[in-house]
């Protein structure tokens, strides 16, 4: 949408064109390129309305469908990805100073990014992600975010809405900046990726190990590297590992391991069986990849063995769930095989891409890791008892002076229904 000038009802001045436009546009012609509209991304938008049409320096699409999950603070929260492309030349800077989501049909802002919460939640496609290894502190990210022409940046959008709200049925993006331009900067405002969110409530299961006190690590929302693990398979982007989480085993302590963090068998984790959260049928397996010997990260390993030793139930149309990184010769089902909910599967290992003994478990959209998509789940019910401040996660479990984590007090303590635990909760099946 173009924005009005405030001395002219029309915003129009005698030439017809809007000042925004004609700064644009003589933007644009100095960089002496045509400038892509803002369309829907991955067939899960809709079209923006035809009348009032603007130059858009930025364009932008979206990776997934917005899906609402309510999560262990009581809020909903929506978690997903916008892909923006300038669509200038690589002479022609662009400042982005905020996005808003909005309500499409009030125009009501419902999340905003801005200053260094947006330098944080933004960075150009393919450049490393400070901070994602889980333990190196990220440095601050420059202020104001720039956007090089013709770059293609992804911003991670993490909204937790106020309580008792429920997420708006379309969304639609206000980008606010700066074209920078020789002749100096241009102002700009412009809404895209107008895209409905999902109406269908996400998974409910039950718990995919047995009874006991475990650790959630690297679980929705913040930068880790399943949140923010970007994936380009197959020609196209995808965010895998979106809302996946790594259980570990807890012990009466609070200890993950004890003894020597170079043996599989001090990790409390190590051979606990994994269960069906849900009914379902087998839809793929595999077995046979040795079990890597922690603390220290393997070799990354080829694409169809980073998941390692797992078992894959299709539980829904669409709807797959994944047991990942399990002890070889363990799996006691096979492909075709129906099964019922708590059933067991196999057993928790160290095989792929792993570095210390856990369950990586999570939804897909696809009977295939690669290439899939991440939709949002919740467990029935469960208990949270405590949160852990640093983050302790597969890469560095082992590294720790000891296996106990450093286990605190919860605002969120206390027993939840229908809820997604949230980063680095201890919790109780």
């Amino acid at each position: 949408m173009a924005e009005r000038d405030p001395r002219n009802r029309t915003g129009r001045n005698r030439t017809g064109r809007s000042p925004l436009l004609r700064g644009l546009a003589a933007a644009v012609l100095a960089a002496g390129m045509l400038v892509a509209s803002a369309g829907p991304g991955h067939g899960v938008g809709v079209p923006a309305p035809a009348s009032g049409a603007q130059f858009t320096p930025l364009t932008a699409a979206v990776l997934t469908r917005p899906t609402p999950f309510v999560a262990t603070d009581g809020r909903t929260h929506l978690s997903y990805e916008l892909l923006t492309t300038s669509a200038l030349s690589t002479r022609t800077p662009v400042r982005l100073d905020r996005v808003d989501v909005r309500d499409a049909r009030t125009h009501r802002v419902i999340g905003s990014l801005r200053g260094r919460a947006l330098a944080q939640a933004a960075n150009p496609v393919g450049d490393p992600l400070p901070g994602a290894d889980g333990y190196t502190p990220a440095p601050p990210a420059p202020t104001p975010t720039v956007i090089q022409g013709s770059q293609q940046w992804i911003i991670w959008l993490d909204l937790a809405l106020e309580r008792g709200r429920p997420a708006p049925k379309v969304l639609e993006h206000r980008l606010s900046g700066a074209v920078l331009a020789a002749s100096g900067p241009s102002a700009f405002k412009e809404t895209v990726q107008v895209t409905r969110t999902a109406r269908a409530a996400p998974l409910n299961l039950r718990p995919p190990v047995r009874p006991g006190t475990w650790y959630s690590s690297e679980s929705c929302c913040g930068n880790t590297h399943h949140r923010r693990g970007l994936a380009p398979i197959n020609g196209r982007f995808d965010v895998p590992q979106r809302f996946a989480i790594d259980w570990y085993r807890v012990g009466r302590r609070g200890q993950t391991w004890e003894g020597d963090p170079a043996r599989l068998t001090s990790y409390l984790s190590y051979r606990q069986p994994v269960v069906a959260a849900a009914g379902g049928r087998v839809v793929e397996v595999q077995d046979g990849l040795p079990d890597n010997t922690p603390p220290h990260a393997p070799p990354i390993p080829p694409i169809q063995d980073t998941v390692g030793n797992h078992v894959t139930l299709e539980v829904a149309p669409g709807r797959y769930l994944l047991y990942a990184h399990l002890h070889p010769g363990s799996l006691r089902v096979r492909e075709g095989d129906r099964v019922a909910p708590g059933q067991v599967l196999g057993r928790i290992g160290n095989s792929g891409n792993s570095t210390t003994p856990h369950l990586h478990f999570q939804v897909m959209t696809t009977a295939a890791f690669f290439p899939t998509d991440s939709p949002p789940f919740t467990f029935r019910r469960f208990r949270v008892v405590g949160h852990v401040a640093p983050r302790i996660w597969d890469d560095n479990l082992g590294l720790q002076p000891t296996g106990v984590l450093p286990i605190r007090r919860s605002p969120y303590d206390g027993l939840h229904r229908a809820q997604y635990p949230l980063d680095r909760e201890v919790l109780k099946f």
